[in-house]
């Protein structure tokens, strides 16, 4: 049997490339043979996507071609290994789930080769071999040097932890509080999740200093992070805390959105609901001794058009026991007030005397730490009436 043209290797990456079921064929064999990526929801799996496309790109280019590895993959390597150092996924999961990977390639490449001979498999399996031998190398050394560099700086390293947490990069909540626990700290959970900026915003870049002075004064205790993002400080701390900020941003001319409702593997769609609440909500949204919370934050990407919950669980959030049978009056009044838009007409009618409406109302306000007075607080509470099943 004699050896075919690289063209036929060349046809077979391209039909390949071109095929996206390839990718999710490696994703989904690493997703259900590698119980760490196995722990990973959907905010992750994209990654997990972009790199698996890049590697079978890249191995078929080398394949096809028969080229070498060269300086540029190997900063890839290098980068891919840091990251997972940084997040905490052990070196043999990543190891074995590359190796998972290379063997759903091999059967992708078995299936569609008919043209191809002996020489081009065994071509394809020197590419995949050296590949797996140098990336084990680069994610040892990786590895040493971000494991390291994270503990010679302890502030550094819990920065990045809390860094890596908004950004999604942890493979599960095991991996997260493991490596936690090796910094000498234990994340509070419940949390909160305090995203805060000067009132006037677009300023200057806030420093780490300004963001660990606040962590301080809300006294998170020694599994507390804090981080800065632009202009904004964000900070991990007992749920607990929250009572205390909007004292405190006060006092600094500042306003911020806390997020309470979430777990821990979920930090990074806090992180995001927050950051956009502050981008899109009104100013009278903002009040002084107020915070915007998961409520807020849920009616600011409903109204933006990308929710991130259920509508019930929406209306939920911002009603609270207001959603409960025996609080129906209350939630009549509060329709009617709404409605009828002053409480004299909504006590008309619902045939109440005016003081008992308004006394229904403060009841509303009690429950929901809402005031229906307050445009904003009134809007939300008029979008969470109108959702609920």
């Amino acid at each position: 049997m004699t050896n075919q043209p690289p063209k036929a290797r060349g046809a077979v990456r391209a039909e390949m490339v071109a095929d996206p079921r390839v990718v999710e064929a490696i994703v989904a064999a690493v997703h259900a043979t590698v119980p760490v990526y196995a722990a990973l929801d959907d905010s992750r799996l994209p990654e997990v996507r972009a790199i698996a496309a890049w590697g079978v790109d890249r191995l078929l280019h080398l394949w096809a071609t028969d080229a070498t590895l060269g300086p540029a993959d190997l900063r890839r390597f290098r980068g891919i290994a840091a990251a997972r150092a940084a997040d905490g996924r052990p070196v043999q999961a990543v190891l074995r789930a590359y190796r998972v990977a290379a063997a759903v390639l091999t059967d992708e490449v078995a299936a569609r080769g008919r043209a191809l001979t002996a020489v081009d498999g065994l071509a394809l399996a020197r590419v995949l071999l050296t590949a797996l031998d140098t990336l084990s190398e680069e994610m040892a050394t990786a590895y040493a040097a971000t494991s390291e560099d994270l503990a010679g700086d302890r502030d550094r390293a819990l920065r990045l932890l809390l860094d890596d947490l908004i950004a999604g990069r942890h493979a599960s909540v095991g991996a997260l509080t493991d490596r936690a626990a090796r910094l000498g700290a234990q994340l509070p959970d419940p949390y909160c999740l305090l995203v805060a900026e000067p009132a006037a915003g677009g300023g200057p870049d806030m420093s780490y200093e300004a963001a660990a002075g606040l962590l301080g004064a809300l006294g998170g205790g020694a599994g507390a992070l804090s981080t800065v993002r632009g202009s904004r400080a964000v900070l991990l701390l007992p749920a607990t805390a929250v009572g205390r900020a909007p004292a405190l941003l006060d006092a600094r001319a500042w306003r911020g959105c806390a997020m309470t409702g979430e777990g821990l593997d979920r930090v990074a769609i806090a992180h995001r609901l927050a950051a956009d609440a502050l981008d899109t909500a009104p100013a009278h949204a903002h009040r002084p001794g107020r915070v915007l919370n998961d409520a807020d934050a849920h009616v600011l990407a409903l109204l933006a058009g990308h929710p991130a919950a259920a509508p019930d669980h929406i209306a939920r959030l911002v009603l609270g026991p207001l959603t409960d049978p025996e609080q129906r009056h209350l939630l009549q009044a509060l329709t009617a007030y709404i409605d009828a838009g002053s409480a004299t007409a909504a006590a008309r009618a619902l045939h109440l005397h005016p003081q008992s409406l308004r006394y229904r109302l403060r009841r509303v306000h009690t429950l929901t730490s809402r005031d229906p007075r307050d445009p904003w607080q009134r809007l939300t509470l008029d979008i969470a009436r109108t959702l609920r099943p």
